[in-house]
């Protein structure tokens, strides 16, 4: 990759983190295992490399349990539980063992030992034909390297080249091969203004991290930590996947607005806009209190799924029941709406047991999915039954295709709570597939609400693979058809007097507030950083005579 200096260059990545930065660069230092000391040991030094490695594994494993606490202390449990994970990979009695016969065996030292046991168990993951295994390989991949750290008594560092003080990655965003947890984590991520990295997918356990600090974040874009220098000017977009670099003024007006900064989630919360509700998207419990502090007025889709893959493992359904006990509680009476599993696709996991497909989106996914496995269904609706007794939930179906699908899942999910004592539950459909969408009227008369997916509905729309930048210009609701379909939706919602909302990604962009009021949407829900944007638009597009003071 040739980028020229001080020459305004676009790139394409992949976003899993959403939000804007404008910001100059530091580099993560990637070479600092580049010379690994290697040499051949036997007699008295077999017995010394061993113990070398001993130490080394327990001191990270150490360093890995003060993470353990520090994450569920200022993030929360479910985060968490990412380095819980790590511990269990340090802690694998076959990897250790294979890690000492290189030593005793082999003859190799230590630091050799390490890198070619890991690096043979990460090159396997990431052969593997699943987005989420290998994320997976990304915590190999990180034990290899807090070892290597342990044993050459290293630490991670950034690398200001140029430059007399490094700024360790405050007001700057951080570029890296790969966005690892100890990377999301180290930094003083208040002051963090986003990340770039050339590898690292939606699900793996850095980019939730990423999401749950509020931080955008852009993957993707081979060859960009070489080709960047440190200080260089960096203007991202993590609700898009493009990065700019050295943006010119204009691009930067056009991205960031007037003021040419980027709104970070902490900011100021603007007053709801009548007639216009703005409700928040959430991927975990932790969540919510950023949610509440943007001024949302209900959770208009709550992603459970993330949960089970902050987890590391299916949750059980007392484990369910707390996240949604704590969500429900938080907001007060404010309309909670949590959607049901929706895994497959690009969001699996193995412990989902999901077999190998040639085309995943299209596949064993969603509603599908919940039908096929009643045991995943079951267990999540008797957790939803008993978190409603402390509020009301709107209990969202995901992938609908058709009625006969709606009605199947609503009735199994009776039939998994008809022992339990269960509050105010009810329950909607997604507009997610053109086959529901034209089915509008009669998946609306029997759902007592309803929310459309955009993102997913424009992949399906047109045929495009929203993760493929190869065709990422088609990926776009900017044509009439997506719009008639929509407003179509929004007519026999009005016409049965049923509640709807739109997610996705337009329902969080500023520029589309108008053409979703134009349509007559009413209700949208947004990640919790972007609410105020959208308030903003709404209400600059609201007439003066209905606006309170």
């Amino acid at each position: 990759m040739n980028i020229p200096y001080q020459t305004e260059t676009w790139l394409q990545g992949i976003p899993i983190s959403a939000g804007k930065a404008m910001a100059k660069i530091c580099l993560f230092n990637e070479a600092r295992h580049a010379n690994l000391p290697v040499y051949q040991v036997s007699g008295e030094g077999l017995d010394r490399e061993c113990s070398r490695l001993n130490s080394a594994i327990q001191r990270t494993a150490d360093q890995l349990a003060v993470l353990h606490q520090d994450v569920a202390r200022r993030i929360g449990k479910a985060e968490a539980e990412i380095f819980s994970a790590q511990i269990m990979i340090l802690q694998d009695v076959s990897l250790r063992q294979k890690m000492t016969d290189a030593i005793r065996v082999a003859g190799h030292n230590a630091e050799m030992a390490v890198a070619l046991v890991l690096e043979v168990a990460e090159a396997r993951l990431m052969k593997v034909d699943n987005e989420y295994i290998q994320d997976r390989a990304t915590d190999i991949g990180e034990i290899k390297r807090r070892l290597l750290d342990a044993l050459g008594n290293l630490n991670p560092a950034l690398q200001c080249a140029g430059q007399p003080h490094c700024q360790k990655g405050r007001q700057r965003v951080v570029v890296a091969e790969e966005l690892t947890p100890t990377l999301t984590l180290q930094l003083d991520t208040a002051h963090t203004r986003g990340f770039v990295t050339e590898r690292g997918g939606k699900t793996s356990h850095a980019a939730i991290l990423a999401r749950a600090l509020g931080i955008p974040a852009v993957t993707g874009i081979k060859g960009v930590h070489a080709a960047l220098t440190c200080g260089t000017d960096l203007l991202i977009n993590g609700d898009t996947g493009e990065v700019v670099v050295w943006p010119s003024a204009a691009t930067v007006r056009a991205m960031l607005g007037h003021e040419g900064k980027a709104a970070r989630p902490a900011g100021t919360a603007v007053a709801p806009v009548p007639g216009f509700h703005v409700m928040a998207n959430i991927t975990l419990t932790s969540d919510v209190p950023e949610a509440l502090a943007m001024g949302a007025e209900g959770i208009g889709l709550y992603r459970t799924e993330f949960e089970f893959f902050a987890a590391g493992h299916l949750l059980t359904e007392d484990e369910q029941v707390d996240r949604y006990v704590s969500v429900v509680r938080q907001m007060a009476g404010k309309p909670v709406t949590i959607r049901l599993l929706d895994v497959g696709g690009d969001k699996a996991a193995p412990y989902f047991e999901i077999p190998p497909e040639q085309n995943p989106c299209l596949g064993f996914r969603g509603s599908r999915l919940l039908l096929a496995r009643p045991e995943l269904l079951n267990t999540q609706a008797r957790a939803l039954a008993r978190a409603s007794k402390e509020g009301p939930i709107r209990v969202l179906y995901p992938m609908i295709i058709d009625v006969e699908q709606f009605v199947a899942l609503k009735r199994r999910f009776g039939q998994a709570i008809e022992t339990i004592d269960a509050g105010e539950l009810t329950h909607g459909a997604m507009f997610e597939t053109p086959s529901a969408c034209l089915l509008a009227r009669e998946l609306l008369t029997a759902s007592d609400f309803a929310s459309v997916g955009t993102n997913d509905l424009i992949q399906y729309l047109f045929a495009v693979d929203r993760n493929n930048e190869s065709v990422a210009y088609d990926y776009s609701p900017d044509r009439p058809v997506f719009w008639e379909l929509l407003a179509l939706i929004v007519r026999h919602a009005r016409e049965l007097n049923r509640p709807l909302s739109i997610c996705g990604e337009i329902a969080g962009d500023p520029q589309y507030v108008r053409q979703l009021k134009s349509v007559g949407v009413t209700t949208v829900s947004a990640s919790a950083r972007l609410i105020a944007g959208v308030r903003r638009a709404a209400a600059m597009d609201t007439p003066a005579s209905t606006k309170t003071e």
